[in-house]
């Protein structure tokens, strides 16, 4: 290994300012977050595999955009012995690294385990051991909540609700029962508990974020993840969608925006909510439908979307909204960019970052 390998850089802050580690930090929401701390000052280290399409682009964004308080560790979370040198001097971490798609849990359930479950045990003994016994944050996923099979649902003309007026006027709540569902699932479940659970056995300061679907800038989506970004880059490129179902499937939409203000107003009062876990997503006012979402991407780029139908897929939920509830009363977060401004926000990234469609009349952007 060459002295110029990143893999050297991490262990070099030590005796320096306390960096922050984000796992997974060359990710979607890994380098907004990691864009928004190096904006305050921090050191940050990003530590990353690269092993998702893209990704790197995003890591060779932050270098040149803040030079070097960027830190690349290139590292996977399955390799213990790899990693915690990066946590060796850290103030906090980040745990956003994982296996991301239900399809792949079940096609490869071994490699599933080994990076959600396993690579998140790694992160909490490697940040137990660090020298500020470094608070943990987890992206966790509202799978962790099963399929919702039991939710009864109204079938209207372009979506479903449920037929519960509380849940129709707040979302699901976290005291919804834990019901773990396909191997992806059941992994994110495990590492969740384990880390509500190093809280209490070993007084790391750790909260979980359970999230719904984020969208927004520096998104590579895909079938099986980043459905908001996938939709509309496949609608800009002028290709096929695929629809799961019937596409009246309600999600509630959170701009990435909005993600990093949680995962930071969460850090800053971890003491005080250490051990707990919140949802996180944009709740009952973005809530929408798949067809709904395609409509307004129609809108956009000026033309019908092509759609195509397929079966349902395991573990889809009909239904999931978000109860942030008690995120918004404990830590004052809510949500501030609408389902519109932000799929518009996204599509002006894409045609900028991306050279995807044509521009748009709107050159507004929500962030910078």
């Amino acid at each position: 290994m060459s002295d110029n390998d990143p893999r050297h850089e991490a262990p070099s802050l030590i005796g320096k300012a306390a960096p922050i580690v984000i796992t997974g930090g060359s990710g979607f929401i890994g380098s907004n977050l990691a864009d928004d701390l190096l904006g305050s000052g921090e050191e940050v280290v990003i530590l990353d595999n690269l092993s998702r399409p893209g990704v790197a682009q995003n890591l060779e964004w932050l270098k040149e955009k803040h030079g070097a308080r960027v830190h690349a560790l290139l590292a996977d979370v399955r390799d213990f012995s790899a990693i915690e040198p990066a946590f060796a001097d850290a103030k906090a971490v980040f745990h956003l690294a994982g296996q991301t798609a239900v399809t792949t849990s079940l096609g490869e359930p071994f490699l599933d385990f080994d990076v959600n479950a396993r690579g998140t045990l790694n992160v909490l003994e490697a940040a137990r051991r660090s020298i500020h016994r470094a608070p943990v944050i987890f992206a966790s996923t509202n799978k962790v909540y099963g399929a919702l099979d039991d939710l009864k649902l109204i079938e209207v003309e372009d979506r479903y609700v449920p037929a519960a007026g509380d849940i129709r006027q707040n979302g699901i709540g976290e005291d919804r029962g834990l019901d773990f569902c396909t191997p992806y699932g059941c992994s994110k479940g495990a590492a969740d508990q384990y880390v509500l659970d190093y809280a209490k056995s070993f007084g790391v300061p750790t909260a979980v974020l359970r999230m719904s679907c984020v969208y927004g800038p520096r998104q590579f989506g895909n079938e099986d993840q980043g459905w908001v970004a996938h939709f509309l880059i496949r609608a800009l490129e002028g290709q096929p969608i695929t629809i799961y179902g019937n596409g009246k499937q309600v999600r509630d939409v959170l701009h990435v925006r909005d993600a990093v203000a949680a995962y930071r107003t969460l850090l800053q009062s971890i003491e005080s909510v250490s051990g707990q876990a919140f949802n996180l997503g944009g709740g009952p006012a973005n809530a929408v439908s798949l067809r709904r979402v395609l409509a307004e991407i129609a809108k956009l780029i000026r033309s019908e979307c092509d759609v195509e139908h397929a079966e349902w897929r395991p573990g889809d939920q009909a239904y999931f909204v978000a109860d942030t509830r008690a995120l918004q009363h404990r830590l004052g977060w809510k949500p501030t960019v609408s389902w519109r401004a932000g799929l518009r926000d996204l599509a002006v990234w894409l045609h900028d970052y991306r050279g995807l469609g044509a521009a748009l009349g709107d050159r507004e952007r929500i962030s910078a």
